[in-house]
């Protein structure tokens, strides 16, 4: 799609639209209930089951039981593995993937942004935006899935259906996109 010469974004807001139209149809057609936890919406991304997995990987980096995997950390794991000649630049790139220390949250939130690959809600609400050149707020819902069926990476139209059903759409057929990218970077409605 071309509108006002850019198209990534739009293709980027596709892909997310996609993974959460067909996760909110599962978890509403009796799909695994995520864990939750009122202190982050990380916990909120995974199973409990994930959760415990994850728990396990990180107590078994986390070498001295401190909370927190540091440089120390990863050398011993590598270590561990058979891989002895790890510089420590290499090591310190790693920890700088972290906006603070990696204690379990922010391990949590590493793997979430990797394993979702989702962008960051400010990059996909500017893709909609685009959209709504008089800044409503909304899109409507039959120029919506005219855009996504019939450019760039079309959408089916049962993904479209996915997606409306996990929308917020008021009487008139109007879409509010803000909620939808709430949806799309947390995985749950805001609370009101």
């Amino acid at each position: 799609m071309y509108l006002c010469g850019q198209t990534a974004p739009l293709n980027e807001a596709e892909s997310q639209l996609r993974a959460v139209a067909s996760r909110k149809t599962k978890k509403k057609e009796g799909g695994a209930k995520r864990a939750q936890r009122a202190s982050s919406n990380v916990f909120s991304m995974f199973e409990q089951t994930q959760i415990q997995e994850f728990k396990e990987a990180f107590t078994l980096i986390d070498q001295n039981r401190d909370g927190f995997i540091d440089k120390e950390d990863l050398k011993d794991t590598y270590a561990s593995l058979g891989k002895l000649n790890v510089k420590d630049n290499e090591l310190e790139d790693m920890l700088k993937e972290a906006s603070g220390p990696i204690n379990f949250t922010m391990f949590l939130n590493l793997f979430g942004e990797k394993l979702h690959g989702t962008d960051p809600e400010d990059t996909i609400l500017n893709a909609f935006k685009m959209l709504d050149p008089e800044a409503k707020g909304y899109i409507h819902t039959a120029e919506l899935q005219h855009i996504l069926m019939t450019q760039a990476n079309k959408f089916s139209a049962e993904e479209v259906r996915q997606m409306f059903h996990s929308s917020n759409i008021d009487s008139a057929g109007n879409l509010d996109y803000k909620s939808l990218c709430y949806i799309i970077t947390h995985g749950e409605e805001q609370e009101e």
